[in-house]
């Protein structure tokens, strides 16, 4: 069970703290505990409360009317309001409940909907992303505990892997890409969906994945001779980005270097002319439709 500061609860649900105290004071919707100095704190419950009467009352269901549901009701309201929604980002705050309560299964259901209404790649872009976003600031700011990061994370990753495997294999495509991350990267998430979308376009993918040595990178290149490589670079590199850019086009020269992820944010001057920097999943696959 998770406990919570108002000033938590008000960064995990994205509602005012002065507005709780609205909700708990005039409408006693919730009913925080007290510490020993007298000092609100909120569970896993009061926080999936608040995400849901929020989510009701931005569709219109006044809060007097909230207030005199049972938890039930709320649920099956929520369930109702969600079905008919028509942009994947009003589910993010479902997925913060299913992260929450370590609950594999409404994360599979919030999923399953989003991709029956919008397809895989809109359930990523428009809902998955923006959630992983919001887990990392809540991250950094220590509102979640490591096993809710790991949890959400781990059923992500094993849904884009499902996502991908469901694709045919380019055999005879002549167009290759390879994607890779160099050593003590570990950030994945984004590789694989960059991998998902490669593998959609028909391009032959070879995918190496974390942490990949130089001297793999090199062989492998050598061998099956892709045209285009494509990495993602959040970690500090021990020589710099920039110098190990140049190392990359250097080494590559006849083939284009994609490079994503928070460390290019930092680079400034001029690039090799094979190296490309792409910041979203839509600038990814406009480079690669041009392969």
């Amino acid at each position: 069970m998770g406990t919570y500061s108002i000033k938590e609860l008000e960064k995990l649900s994205g509602i005012k703290a002065h507005t709780i105290r609205i909700w708990e004071k005039r409408h006693n919707l919730i009913h925080p505990s007290r510490t020993s100095t007298n000092i609100r704190f909120y569970s896993d419950e009061d926080l999936k409360k608040i995400i849901n009467v929020s989510l009701l009352n931005n569709h219109g269901v006044k809060i007097s009317r909230i207030a005199g549901m049972s938890p039930d009701e709320i649920n099956k309201t929520v369930l109702n309001v969600t079905a008919s929604q028509t942009s994947a980002a009003a589910y993010i705050e479902q997925l913060v409940v299913a992260m929450v309560d370590l609950d594999e299964a409404h994360f599979d259901t919030i999923v399953a909907t989003l991709v029956r209404k919008f397809g895989f790649e809109r359930t990523v872009t428009e809902a998955i992303y923006p959630f992983l976003e919001k887990i990392g600031v809540l991250w950094l700011t220590q509102n979640i505990n490591p096993a809710q990061e790991h949890f959400i994370s781990n059923l992500i990753r094993q849904k884009i892997i499902a996502a991908i495997d469901a694709l045919p294999h380019a055999v005879n495509s002549k167009k290759k890409i390879l994607l890779f991350l160099p050593e003590r990267e570990m950030h994945e998430m984004g590789l694989l969906f960059h991998c998902y979308l490669a593998k959609q376009a028909g391009l032959k993918v070879y995918y190496l994945g974390q942490n990949v040595p130089h001297s793999d990178l090199v062989s492998v290149v050598n061998t099956h001779q892709p045209q285009t490589i494509v990495t993602s670079i959040t970690v500090t590199m021990p020589m710099g980005i920039t110098a190990y850019l140049s190392r990359l086009s250097e080494e590559f020269k006849d083939r284009k270097i994609l490079v994503s992820g928070l460390q290019t944010a930092e680079l400034s001057g001029k690039l090799p002319a094979n190296v490309l920097i792409f910041r979203n999943a839509s600038s990814f696959k406009d480079l690669i439709s041009k392969l």
